[in-house]
């Protein structure tokens, strides 16, 4: 898995997976990106995207929208400078099969992209809904995805309020839905990034090998 044969010569894929650089915990996601790569035995490139032209220029094979305030944003990244949301939407709408994973203010962009077109995954999010700043918390979550605990970390998390389907729960805290998969789409309300635990970074650069190969 991962080589590819021409003749005799060989040589290992490396997967390209593009970080939107709009805001939140950027520099932590390629940490945790790094680490699950190490431990999955997967060589990637991080590419930080900056403008659309960056994703056009990185064809990546899997993308990462970090945390941050939502409404910031999509100021940046809808403005005619950056065009990079309206860029990076049509790329994940354009072939479903892509990895994405969303964490908070990500989550909500997935959910909510406000820009006339179908929601990325069928849920419907409700922003800031689990307090503010001074009410972040850390607890452990049970997720199907991972099939063990996932230590979630929650900053001014938001909240899923409906399902659709396809979209399905794959991560809970008690009785609450804080993490929803769509295909290779995945929406979390919390920062996976700021937990020792690259578990879910992990399940992303894995479906990514998987499309590719």
């Amino acid at each position: 898995m991962g080589w590819i044969e021409a003749g005799c010569f060989c040589r290992r894929v490396v997967l390209r997976i593009g970080l939107v650089m709009l805001q939140g915990a950027r520099h932590v996601h390629m940490a945790a990106l790094r680490a699950a790569a190490k431990s999955a035995d997967i060589e990637i490139e991080i590419h930080e995207l900056r403008k659309a032209s960056d994703l056009e220029k990185a064809a990546p094979h899997a993308l990462v929208f970090p945390g941050g305030e939502s409404t910031t944003m999509r100021l940046t990244g809808n403005d005619p400078a950056s065009g990079l949301l309206p860029a990076v939407f049509e790329w994940i709408r354009s072939d479903p099969t892509r990895p994405v994973l969303g964490t908070c203010a990500g989550a909500i962009l997935l959910c909510d992209p406000l820009d006339g077109g179908t929601p990325i995954i069928a849920a419907e999010i409700d922003r800031n809904a689990f307090g503010r700043q001074a009410d972040s918390f850390q607890s452990a979550l049970e997720s199907a995805l991972l099939r063990r605990q996932f230590p979630g970390v929650f900053i001014r998390a938001p909240r899923f309020t409906s399902l659709a389907p396809p979209a399905e729960p794959v991560a809970m805290l008690g009785e609450e839905i804080v993490g929803v998969r769509e295909g290779n789409r995945l929406a979390l309300t919390f920062h996976p990034e700021l937990s020792e635990d690259a578990g879910f970074h992990e399940w992303l650069i894995k479906t990514a090998k998987e499309v590719t190969a």
